[in-house]
């Protein structure tokens, strides 16, 4: 299963974390798995292009995390509301055995 976690401050999003394989298919040809690398690192990369937004990364097999060290611009904000609208819709798509997406207020 992958863990998505949000962290978030009163609701300003400080970073998040992805974990963990979804299982629904063979490795190379699970597309929830792809689904969600590809939101993640888009989402990444389209802050870094259109945003002055800082943020610290970093990708290992299975697992994403990145923070922010300052709170978000409103277009990086929104970014990372598409990517968290686009992981939900995933979640209700193929279920909780596959995708689980928690917000954590810290």
């Amino acid at each position: 299963m992958i863990t998505v976690t949000i962290y978030k401050k009163s609701e300003q999003y400080l970073g998040f974390d992805i974990n963990g394989h979804a299982g629904y298919a063979e490795e190379g040809s699970d597309i929830i798995c792809a689904a969600v690398s590809v939101l993640s690192l888009n989402t990444l990369n389209s802050i870094e292009a259109f945003t002055e937004d800082e943020f610290s990364g970093e990708q290992e097999d299975g697992a994403l995390t990145c923070t922010f060290p300052e709170p978000l611009s409103e277009k990086a904000a929104l970014l990372m509301d598409s990517m968290v609208l686009g992981l939900t819709d995933i979640q209700k798509s193929y279920g909780k055995p596959y995708i689980r997406i928690v917000f954590k207020e810290v």
